[in-house]
C-alpha cells in the first residue's frame, strides 16, 4: 500500500512539474472562432477529458454481453 501511495505522489509531482513548465498561451482556430488559452489550463483539461473518456469506454465494455 505504501508503494502505491509513493508512486501516486511521484506521478502527481511529475504531472504538476509539466504543467508549471508550460505557462505559455496557445491559440486555436475552429472555423470562424478563435480563442487563446494557457497551456497550464489546457493540459489538465485534456488530461481530465481523456481520463473520463477512458472510464466511459471501460464502462461500455463491461456492459456488453
Amino acid at each position: 500500500m505504501a508503494k502505491k501511495i509513493a508512486l501516486g505522489i511521484l506521478l502527481l509531482a511529475l504531472v504538476v512539474i509539466v504543467f508549471v513548465q508550460n505557462p505559455g498561451e496557445v491559440s486555436y482556430r475552429i472555423y470562424f472562432w478563435r480563442f487563446t488559452i494557457s497551456q497550464m489550463i489546457l493540459l489538465p483539461l485534456t488530461l481530465l477529458i481523456g481520463f473520463f473518456l477512458g472510464l466511459f469506454a471501460a464502462g461500455i465494455r463491461k456492459r456488453r454481453p
